[in-house]
C-alpha cells in the first residue's frame, strides 16, 4: 500500500454533491429571508422609499406653485404698466401665499412621520392659501366663460391641493408600515423546522447507578444539560378569617344588666351601657325598660317567720 493511499482525504477538496449545494442554498436563503425581515432592514427600506416620494411630490408641488405665479402676477398688477410700483408688487402675492403654504406642508411632513396630529388651524390655513390661489389664477376665465382657460389654469392649483393632501397619508401609511415591522416578534430563527439544521447537545453519560438492597441495580438518572433545577413556588399560606363574634341579642343584655343590678341602682340607659359597652343606645334603653318592668313588678320578699317551737324553748329558758 502507497503513501497516497494512506493519506488522509481532504474534505474541502472533494466535490460538494448535489445535497450538499442545496442544503447550503437553502440555509443562504434562509439567512437571507430572516435578515430581510429584520424591522431595522425594514425601517431602512422604508426611509428610502420616503425620501423618494418626499421628492417626486415636492418637485410636483414648486412646479405647480411657479406655474401659477405668473397669473397671479397678472390678477394682482392688473394692468399695470411694465416695471411699475404695482407691476412689482404683483410678483410679491404668490411668494407670500406660497411659502405660507409649503411652511405648514413642512410641518405636515414631520408631523406625520411621527403621526401626529397637526391641528385645525394649519388645515385652515392651508385651505385658504389653496383657494386664494386657486381663485386668482382662474379669476380672468371665469369672468370671460373662458372654458378652456378655466381648465387649464385650474389643474395646477388642484394637483398641488390633492398632492398636498395625500402626502401625510402615504408617510401616516409608511410609518404604520414601519411599525407593524418592529411589532412582529423576531427571533432571528426561520419560521421552518426546514431552514436550519437543528443541532442538539450531546447528552452526559448516564451516573453510575447505585445499588440498591437486594443486589438490582437503581435505575440511572440522567440530566438535561438545558435543564435547571427549579424550586417549586410556596404559595402563601390563605388566612383564615377571623370568627366573628356571637351577636348579642336583647335578652343576653338584659341577663348581664339583671346579674349586676341591685335595690339602690337607678336603672337608666347611661347605667346600662356602662354595665354592657357594645351595647346600642336604642337597645340599652329597651333593656333598661324591661328591667324596670321586672324590678316594679317583682313581689317583695317576706320575711321567713321565726320557729314557734324555738321561741317557746326560749322563753321556758328565760
Amino acid at each position: 500500500m502507497t503513501s497516497t493511499e494512506l493519506a488522509p482525504a481532504d474534505a474541502r477538496h472533494q466535490p460538494l454533491t448535489q445535497a450538499d449545494k442545496l442544503a447550503q442554498d437553502a440555509a443562504t436563503a434562509a439567512k437571507v429571508r430572516r435578515l430581510s425581515n429584520h424591522p431595522d432592514v425594514v425601517a431602512l427600506r422604508v426611509e428610502k422609499v420616503r425620501t423618494q416620494i418626499d421628492a417626486v411630490i415636492w418637485l410636483g408641488i414648486f412646479l405647480g406653485l411657479a406655474f401659477t405665479m405668473v397669473n397671479v402676477q397678472s390678477f394682482a398688477a392688473a394692468g399695470a404698466a411694465t416695471w411699475s410700483l404695482g407691476w412689482l408688487a404683483g410678483w410679491l402675492l404668490d411668494p407670500m401665499v406660497s411659502l405660507v403654504l409649503v411652511a405648514v406642508l413642512r410641518a405636515e411632513q414631520v408631523t406625520a412621520r411621527y403621526q401626529v396630529e397637526i391641528g385645525a388651524w394649519a388645515h385652515r390655513t392651508k385651505w385658504f392659501a389653496f383657494l386664494a390661489t386657486y381663485v386668482m389664477n382662474t379669476w380672468k376665465s371665469w369672468t370671460h366663460f373662458d372654458v378652456a382657460g378655466v381648465v387649464l389654469h385650474s389643474v395646477p392649483p388642484v394637483l398641488v391641493f390633492l398632492a398636498a393632501e395625500t402626502a401625510p397619508v402615504l408617510r401616516d401609511k409608511l410609518t404604520e408600515a414601519v411599525f407593524k415591522a418592529a411589532g412582529t416578534a423576531f427571533t432571528g430563527q426561520a419560521d421552518t423546522a426546514g431552514d436550519t439544521a437543528v443541532t442538539s447537545a450531546p447528552v452526559p453519560a448516564a451516573e453510575s447507578a447505585p445499588e440498591v438492597p437486594g443486589g438490582a441495580p437503581a435505575a440511572p438518572v440522567v440530566e438535561s444539560p438545558t435543564s435547571t433545577p427549579t424550586r417549586p413556588r410556596r404559595r402563601p399560606a390563605a388566612r383564615k378569617p377571623a370568627a366573628k363574634p356571637a351577636r348579642k341579642l336583647r335578652a343576653d343584655y338584659l341577663a348581664e344588666v339583671r346579674a349586676a343590678w341591685a335595690p339602690g341602682i337607678e336603672i337608666t340607659p347611661a347605667w346600662v351601657r356602662s354595665v354592657c359597652p357594645s351595647i346600642s343606645r336604642g337597645t340599652s334603653k329597651n333593656v333598661a325598660d324591661d328591667l324596670t318592668a321586672e324590678t316594679t313588678t317583682r313581689p317583695a320578699v317576706a320575711p321567713e317567720p321565726a320557729d314557734q317551737t324555738t321561741t317557746a324553748q326560749e322563753r321556758e329558758a328565760a
